[in-house]
């Protein structure tokens, strides 16, 4: 059985005062091997609890992960993860954290740098191979993260908010990178946003998240990230549908959004 099987997951946080939160009940999906599926929601809806669970780092309260039909029981490399902040060794340079992983593996010195030389350029940084990774900018630092988690040749990627905390310029770059990558390496993703706009261009399935409890809300099937491939992804925002789409999306969260305020409890 190839690909990701989220079955009926739930996860509850227990307080110190006794009483418990339930960040996600009954979540249930199925990921075939390199679909590319962007989740979106308000926050405290349980996006990166459910990525945390998917990635190993927490034990879900009930229900199981499959990977390629074998449960899921912790972290390894068949599951790369790409954080907000690249997460790097400040001590190593480019070509040093990208190859990382291969070194820990045993792959022979020769491999890991013709593996490494490739990777960074897929992601535009061989001139950069030498450099310290606090010289970089942070565009480039989430470059040598992601060419660091391919480098370990995962079945998924999960991406919790890659782009977050860069410019518009570097994070409409990034985007059309990410999907490159997508179409070349063939990869499961998860990718976690807040920006509906991103959810759009860079989800083939897009997966709305209720509040608390975490559930799916809603899950569309769009055409955009095939489009951005080859596209520019500032053109495919004039399609008619995306609009329409963005919208409707907007006026979801924004919804969900008013019901969190009115809670008397602040989201988790």
């Amino acid at each position: 059985m190839s690909g990701l099987s989220i079955q009926n997951i739930s996860m509850r946080f227990d307080l110190p005062n006794g009483e418990w939160v339930q960040a996600l009940k009954d979540v249930t999906l199925d990921l075939k091997a390199g679909e590319l599926m962007s989740v979106l929601g308000p926050s405290g809806c349980g996006k990166t609890t459910l990525l945390n669970i998917v990635a190993g780092f927490l034990a879900p309260t009930q229900g199981e992960i499959l990977l390629n039909g074998e449960k899921v029981v912790g972290p390894s490399a068949e599951r790369g993860m790409v954080f907000q902040q690249g997460a790097l060794f400040e001590w190593m340079n480019v070509r040093e954290n990208v190859g990382f992983g291969p070194r820990m593996k045993g792959i022979s010195a020769a491999q890991a740098r013709e593996k490494v030389d490739h990777l960074l350029d897929v992601v535009g940084l061989q001139d950069f191979k030498d450099k310290a990774v606090y010289e970089l900018s942070g565009g480039m630092q989430q470059r040598v993260a992601l060419a660091r988690c391919l480098a370990n040749d995962p079945d998924v990627i999960l991406m919790d908010e890659p782009l977050g905390a860069l410019d518009a310029l570097t994070r409409e770059k990034m985007q059309s990178l990410v999907l490159k990558l997508w179409k070349e390496t063939g990869k499961t993703i998860i990718l976690i946003t807040h920006s509906v706009e991103e959810a759009l261009l860079l989800g083939e399935r897009l997966l709305v998240m209720a509040p608390r409890p975490g559930r799916i809300h809603r899950e569309y099937r769009l055409p955009f990230a095939d489009l951005g491939v080859d596209a520019d992804l500032r053109e495919i925002k004039k399609h008619v549908e995306y609009g329409e789409k963005r919208e409707e999306i907007l006026e979801m969260i924004w919804n969900m959004e008013e019901e969190i305020m009115g809670r008397t409890e602040a989201p988790v």
